[in-house]
């Protein structure tokens, strides 16, 4: 939500200032008697003031609207045909504030192919129509400008995802933390209800935790958890999710999986985990609790608190056990 509502803000400037810049080339134009570029310049004004209005109506799901791209292909195509029909080689320095627009709205790439292609239209008329000296420097700055913006671009993007990567990672292990769980747990319920396929989930504890940090100190305990992180990671299957909930916690979704597979894959976990010898602790075990989802499964409380209290039952028969509670039957 915080990276749709900048985006907003970000589209929102860029088209309002986008539509201050064309209306005062328009006011220009029309004082000098320019009628032809002063149609022009208003022509693009609208668009790009209804390009504001469009992001305001998408401030929602700003980051898949469609709409900018036909916007800024509109904008990009109707400066090149009049550049062309009016044989205005001036009109070509309008071309340098429609790039910065299509980086700054548009993904990466789209912006990128759609700036190309525009100086590339713009340079062949100049190359024509202009002194070769002065046509070969609009085209350098035409490209040092693309160049420089989609760096920019580029970099902010990466600086965004690693940043989201941090907010749902844990450091210690590399697993999603329990910030991105109910998010991707609810949406993987709502995939079940619809498809009507099974969902199972496990939580799992290690054993004696407590008592490994007071024998073994606070970092031969966070050994264990990364190691044990790793080893979960190698044992579960492609589609399954692995969170850690907190120092000796961790959570399991398991999509498509029915209940006798939930009941193997469980077993396997604390069977290898079990057999394992693990630095700084040698050996360890874990409690798991099991559950598949049920018809009146809707939520994603409903489903960890059942695998928490599976968990608690397990541990209650004793360290190194899995536990399966059940929900309610799913119709088909």
């Amino acid at each position: 939500m915080i990276e749709t509502r900048l985006r907003t803000y970000t589209h929102l400037a860029g088209y309002g200032l986008a539509t201050l810049f064309i209306a005062s080339l328009a006011f220009q134009n029309l004082r000098y008697g320019f009628y032809g570029l002063f149609y022009l310049a208003a022509g693009m004004a609208i668009l790009t003031l209804a390009g504001a209005g469009y992001a305001f109506l998408c401030r929602r799901h700003q980051l898949t609207a469609p709409g900018h791209l036909l916007i800024l292909t509109t904008l990009n195509g109707g400066l090149v045909v009049a550049t062309y029909i009016l044989n205005a080689s001036g009109i070509s320095h309008w071309g340098m504030p429609l790039i910065l627009l299509n980086l700054l709205i548009l993904p990466l790439r789209q912006g990128l192919i759609l700036s190309l292609a525009l100086l590339l239209a713009l340079g062949g008329f100049l190359l024509f129509s202009q002194p070769l000296q002065s046509a070969v420097t609009i085209i350098a700055g035409g490209l040092a400008l693309i160049t420089v913006g989609s760096l920019y671009i580029w970099h902010y993007d990466h600086m965004a995802q690693s940043a989201e990567d941090l907010a749902i990672t844990d450091p210690v292990t590399g697993a999603h933390n329990a910030r991105f769980l109910d998010e991707t747990l609810q949406k993987e319920i709502s995939r079940a209800i619809a498809t009507g396929h099974s969902l199972s989930v496990i939580t799992l504890a290690i054993d004696y935790a407590d008592e490994a940090e007071d024998l073994h100190g606070k970092n031969g305990v966070q050994t264990l958890f990364r190691d044990m992180t790793q080893h979960l990671f190698g044992v579960i299957r492609a589609g399954d999710t692995l969170y850690t909930l907190n120092s000796s916690e961790f959570f399991l979704i398991l999509p498509f999986t029915p209940e006798e597979g939930l009941r193997v894959i469980a077993e396997r976990i604390r069977r290898t985990i079990a057999e394992n010898h693990w630095a700084v602790v040698g050996k360890a075990s874990v409690s798991l609790g099991c559950t598949t989802r049920g018809s009146g499964d809707t939520r994603t409380d409903t489903l960890r608190k059942r695998a928490r209290q599976a968990m608690e039952d397990a541990r209650k028969r004793g360290a190194d056990s899995a536990w399966f509670l059940p929900g309610d039957a799913t119709r088909s």
